[in-house]
């Protein structure tokens, strides 16, 4: 089991430290190049390869679906309540308590755990969570919805345009699917490098706050998961995705978006740091309760 645990955590552990060796020692990471790369043209593209190779059900991707919106509904009713009872303002901590990094990090440990078939799975939470962080994460912060990220966003057309190969039982050909599999190939790596340089630059205040809430965040992520897999009757990889891409660290594209609307960033920073710290420490209990 030890040796599983290890097989798994070694690839995040790799990519995120040579993420933080170049933030530190190597010439200028242009961070904004590489996200918009990745979420533009390669996680599309990922997306599109691996939900159209692998025989996955369209039942079973929406119920994850269905199971990531829940999760971010009782992550949004949690965090109202323990910012109530605390008097931290919900525009600049609630995006951080309800969306975690299912992406960069969730995406590339659900891949090591579960294959190919697991990153299907994790995508349809993924996609769930991203849509809703741009929009009601994004609206939290800034006061107005963003409507606009909805409509453009590539991940949402290739969810779509998979879907309906899926429905369709179309085969893509091969000229096509080599491509996409190729490109989609360095989202996993680029995310979790990515990760490391956004760690490494981030400047972090209120450590006493960030620890608490980033127990918070990961406590109710594992609780959530937990219960909701129990509650829906996932088995097997379904039950180990849901739980883990609800247990992920706070997503940095909530101090992306402090940073923009001028709430509290230093703080938020903090929380990514923090959560991210506690989620590498305690990643082996996390994957022996999947396992």
């Amino acid at each position: 089991m030890m040796g599983e645990l290890f097989a798994v955590i070694a690839p995040v552990f790799a990519c995120a430290a040579v993420g933080v060796g170049w933030s530190r020692w190597g010439p200028p990471y242009e961070t904004r190049f590489v996200t918009a790369l990745v979420v533009n043209v390669g996680t599309p593209c990922l997306i599109l390869a691996t939900l159209t190779k692998y025989e996955i059900d369209v039942g079973t991707f929406g119920e994850m679906a269905l199971a990531a919106g829940i999760a971010i509904a009782c992550f949004a009713a949690i965090g109202v309540i323990a910012l109530r009872f605390t008097g931290l303002p919900p525009r600049a901590y609630l995006p951080s308590l309800m969306f975690g990094n299912c992406g960069n990090m969730g995406l590339p440990l659900s891949l090591f755990a579960f294959g190919e078939v697991g990153l299907s799975l994790a995508i349809a939470f993924f996609t769930v969570a991203a849509l809703a962080n741009f929009t009601i994460g994004s609206g939290i912060s800034s006061g107005r919805v963003g409507r606009r990220e909805l409509l453009t966003a590539p991940l949402n057309y290739a969810v779509l345009l998979s879907i309906i190969l899926m429905i369709g039982g179309v085969e893509i050909p091969l000229w096509i699917a080599n491509p996409l599999q190729l490109i989609g190939q360095l989202t996993v790596p680029l995310m979790l490098i990515t990760l490391g340089v956004s760690l490494a630059r981030l400047r972090v205040a209120g450590i006493g706050r960030a620890l608490s809430l980033s127990l918070l965040r990961l406590g109710m992520g594992f609780a959530v998961g937990y219960g909701l897999a129990t509650l829906m009757g996932f088995e097997g990889a379904a039950r180990g995705i849901l739980i883990i891409q609800s247990a992920m660290p706070v997503a940095i594209f909530n101090y992306l978006f402090a940073q923009r609307d001028g709430r509290r960033p230093d703080e938020i920073a903090g929380l990514v740091v923090m959560s991210t710290i506690i989620s590498f420490l305690t990643l082996p209990a996390l994957l022996f309760v999947v396992l």
